[in-house]
């Protein structure tokens, strides 16, 4: 065990994830310790004892879960492993971070969150798209009512790849978490919950774009989709929320945020830069992490006193950054808080709820409520 101000984090995966969007944070956060390492096959270019020569390191995960020193698992492998993973950490009474997609069904991700609380540990889920600036300027928009009462949100995930990725992405089905509805959906349906909470009701088109199909979500590798479009019934509001992935989308500016109200509209183009930025190797203390050029700004109409419309450019909020998901959670281990959690389990439930109405509706091409 670290002492009581610090946590010795074990981190179980060696890939992009671990690598960009992990480790470096870990070592941003003062009460966090990077202890150790599990990859399973090291190889030359590729290697976590070559990287990090001063932790620990591990080729299977037991040992790892084992060693009374560490304090918190991040788990950074594809989500048809999570289940297991998250399941042993907590019962071997580790504090847990997991990768999103979370776990496939809203009945495992139940389970773990009553084993998170039975062991009293902290359970986390790594939706860092909660601190893109994007969104948070569209938080600031509702918060300070600049549009009214919504009546439409559409969110966006689109792209132009015409090839099937050959990492686990391509491979795994919906059943294990994997595929476009858990990859990119579940960034854009946790953010619609956390504005909007549960919908009434939700219906949704699966599309395999690239060959040019409907397709249903079923188990054979011919019905996976490639591109989703989904709507979102808020029966008490009236309010209609679309969420649209695509990877046929020939765009220059593709299309991010588009939200209709009774006082304004808001449209916004371009996805966050920090996952670019860190993929190209900027650090998260350079000063222009997560900052967004002005030409990528959104724009505003809105109603002005006299009933005219006015359009102005309406800047990004300055970013948080993906610092502070794990600032939270650190905070969370320091309190034993359930409130502290930056994104809590029973959250993640409901999201899985909304994910899984919406394969129903494209098997069956009806309305599904959650």
């Amino acid at each position: 065990m670290a002492p009581s101000n610090k946590f010795n984090v074990g981190i179980i995966g060696y890939g992009l994830s671990a690598k960009v969007f992990q480790i470096p944070f870990v070592a941003l956060t003062d009460s966090l310790v990077l202890h150790s390492i599990v990859q399973r096959s090291p190889s030359p270019g590729n290697s976590a004892p070559e990287d990090h020569p001063s932790v620990k390191h591990f080729t299977s995960i037991e040992p790892m879960l084992e060693d009374p020193e560490v304090d918190v698992i991040i788990i950074s492998t594809p989500p048809n492993t999570h289940f297991e993973t998250a399941r042993d950490a907590l019962r071997n009474g580790k504090h847990v971070l997991v990768e999103k997609p979370f776990v496939p069904t809203s009945a495992q991700a139940e389970e773990l969150s009553a084993l998170a609380a039975e062991k009293k540990r902290v359970l986390c889920v790594y939706q860092n798209r909660r601190w893109d600036s994007d969104f948070l300027t569209v938080k600031k928009l509702l918060r300070e009512d600049t549009l009214g009462r919504i009546v439409e949100f559409e969110t966006h995930f689109d792209r132009f790849r015409l090839e099937k990725p050959t990492t686990w992405k391509g491979q795994l089905g919906m059943d294990q978490a994997g595929g476009v509805l858990y990859d990119l959906g579940t960034h854009l349906l946790d953010q619609v919950y956390v504005l909007f909470g549960i919908p009434s009701s939700v219906s949704a088109k699966f599309l395999n774009q690239r060959e040019g199909r409907i397709v249903t979500g079923g188990s054979d590798e011919s019905e996976q989709p490639d591109s989703i479009s989904a709507v979102l019934t808020y029966a008490d509001t009236g309010l209609l929320v679309h969420v649209r992935i695509s990877v046929v989308s020939v765009e220059t500016k593709q299309p991010r945020f588009r939200i209709r109200g009774t006082k304004g509209s808001y449209q916004k183009s371009f996805l966050d830069p920090q996952e670019d930025q860190l993929r190209g190797g900027m650090a998260a203390t350079d000063a222009q992490f997560g900052k967004e050029d002005e030409s990528r700004y959104g724009r505003l109409c809105y109603v002005t006193e006299d009933g005219k419309i006015e359009e102005k450019v309406y800047p990004t909020v300055e970013p948080e950054t993906y610092t502070k998901i794990f600032e939270g959670f650190a905070k969370a281990l320091e309190t034993g808080n359930k409130e502290d959690i930056p994104v809590p389990a029973s959250q993640a439930v409901k999201v899985l709820r909304i994910i899984e109405a919406l394969q129903e509706s494209a098997k069956t091409g009806r309305d599904v409520t959650p």
